[in-house]
């Protein structure tokens, strides 16, 4: 059956890509586009500092037998944060797994 009402107009990509937003401080909408987004696994984490940046390196450790002395981790992202981001990073990750802890327990290393 043949609608009668006005023509629908395509779906805007980049409003698509903007579905997710949250709300900042002082009611500021903050709009997340992941148009150029890609995903990585790591099951590696190391991190470097500076008075000026915080590097975070991310690889996988693809060393399947342990008995040797020496392990291969690929490196393959690096994300350099100003100190003020890295630590609103570190509120984020805190809170994060405060409620994985207490969904599926604690988490020991």
């Amino acid at each position: 059956m043949a609608n009668s009402g006005p023509a629908e107009k395509p779906a805007n990509p980049a409003t698509e890509q903007q579905q997710d937003s949250n709300t900042g401080a002082a009611g500021i909408t903050i709009a997340l586009n992941d148009a150029n987004m890609r995903s990585s696994y790591a099951n590696v984490c190391n991190v470097l500092s500076s008075k000026e940046e915080v590097t975070l390196l991310f690889g996988t450790n693809r060393t399947w037998h342990t008995a040797g002395k020496q392990h291969t981790i690929d490196l393959s992202d690096r994300i350099i944060l100003n100190p003020l981001v890295a630590k609103r990073l570190n509120k984020l990750l805190s809170s994060v797994l405060a409620e994985y802890e207490q969904k599926f327990g604690e988490l020991t290393l």
